[in-house]
């Protein structure tokens, strides 16, 4: 698999630190992945992305064969030199739009047919058109086209969802492979389904694995369910897929959730948590989530966050950001997304020293408590 290894460093129960490699760099994980879903993480540098600990980017095969389509971005040198960033990039492959756009898409046995949010007009996606679209794009990783199921409850509309997926996963394999496979510098990686029934998540998994692919994804989770569904889906997946692959929770970005997905075994994530609660004036801080827009802030001349060493905490008072949330300045959403994920890529390598010293546990029950509870200017700093 020309490029692409994974080597695995430590590991604290069924907690492991690794390091994916790739045609362009190394991963260290566990690892989030900022969302550019066209092309961009809105409102942020490249440049301020890597300075923030950012090491791999995902952006959405849907979004960008919309606009501006993958021939126009192969034309403009791939999706490295469209967005700008010389590190590994993963593009999703529109699986999630037939969740998101259920509304918009009528899916049969052979593909997707999605009315397009751009202009109305009929957009087919196929398992062979997706693998084709993402080669055209050149990202690193490509994810196979599945079918994530509206409804992660409703056992036979997950069942149907995911025997499509896996007869759907073999014809991406079959096409990446027609295209050159990871010989051309892109890895396929398939996705496992099943709702939150254990017994349907074990045998995707066995399907799922009969494929020799570079790395494994758990899908179908973030999408409304509560959250102990969630970590039934996570627990029947992740800890059986292979131990020398890396393995990939798709849509999942919460302190919480990383702790309780890293104890069962996963390597990667993706969320637009960050950046969107950002844009709406939230901070995730070591000591909670913090509304900048309350009054409470006008006169605080304090950091965000002291515990933190990114551009919004060390240059810019609690006071300054109100204001700049307040009026609504671009600058506002900026500062917050890159302190969010600055927030983001600290917790995770903190997570990644932890498991080499085997005190993951100890981790948890030391920080997280804080992390998750929600505090006004009167509870900081208490």
């Amino acid at each position: 698999m020309t490029g692409f290894s994974f080597d695995l460093v430590a590991q604290d129960g069924d907690a492991r630190a690794g390091v994916f490699h790739t045609p362009h760099g190394p991963i260290q994980t566990p690892a989030f992945q900022p969302v550019g879903t066209r092309g961009a993480v809105r409102g942020v540098l490249p440049r301020d992305l890597r300075e923030v600990g950012s090491q791999i980017l995902l952006a959405n095969t849907y979004h960008l064969h919309l606009r501006p389509g993958e021939e126009t971005v192969r034309a403009l040198g791939g999706l490295h030199a469209f967005m700008g960033w010389d590190g590994p990039i993963l593009t999703d492959s529109g699986g999630y739009q037939v969740f998101s756009l259920a509304d918009a898409c009528a899916v049969d046995d052979d593909g997707v047919t999605f009315k397009s949010i751009v202009d109305g007009s009929s957009v087919r996606f196929t398992p062979e058109r997706v693998v084709e679209i993402q080669a055209a794009l050149g990202a690193d990783v490509q994810m196979a086209f599945d079918h994530c199921p509206a409804d992660p409850l409703n056992r036979e509309m997950v069942s149907a969802a995911t025997d499509r997926t896996h007869r759907w996963l073999e014809r991406c394999v079959k096409r990446h492979e027609e295209l050159g496979g990871t010989d051309r510098g892109q890895a396929l990686f398939g996705i496992v389904q099943g709702g939150a029934f254990e017994d349907i998540r074990e045998a995707s998994v066995d399907a799922v694995c009969s494929h020799d692919l570079v790395g494994y994804a758990v899908g179908g989770v973030s999408v409304g369910e509560d959250p102990e569904s969630m970590r039934i889906a996570v627990s029947a997946s992740a800890p059986r897929l292979p131990a020398a692959k890396p393995r990939y929770l798709m849509g999942v970005g919460t302190p919480e959730d990383f702790f309780d997905s890293v104890e069962r075994g996963i390597d990667l994530f993706d969320c637009v948590t960050p950046t969107r609660n950002a844009r709406n004036h939230t901070a995730f801080t070591s000591q909670g989530r913090v509304n900048l827009r309350n009054e409470g802030f006008k006169e605080d001349p304090r950091p965000l966050d002291p515990a933190c060493d990114c551009i919004a905490c060390t240059q810019f008072s609690r006071g300054t950001l109100r204001h700049l949330c307040k009026t609504n300045e671009m600058l506002a959403g900026t500062l917050l997304s890159l302190h969010n994920l600055r927030f983001f890529h600290t917790l995770l390598a903190s997570m990644r020293e932890a498991i080499a010293e085997g005190r993951f546990a100890a981790l948890r029950s030391q920080v997280l408590p804080a992390m998750t509870r929600r505090v006004g200017p009167d509870e900081l700093d208490q």
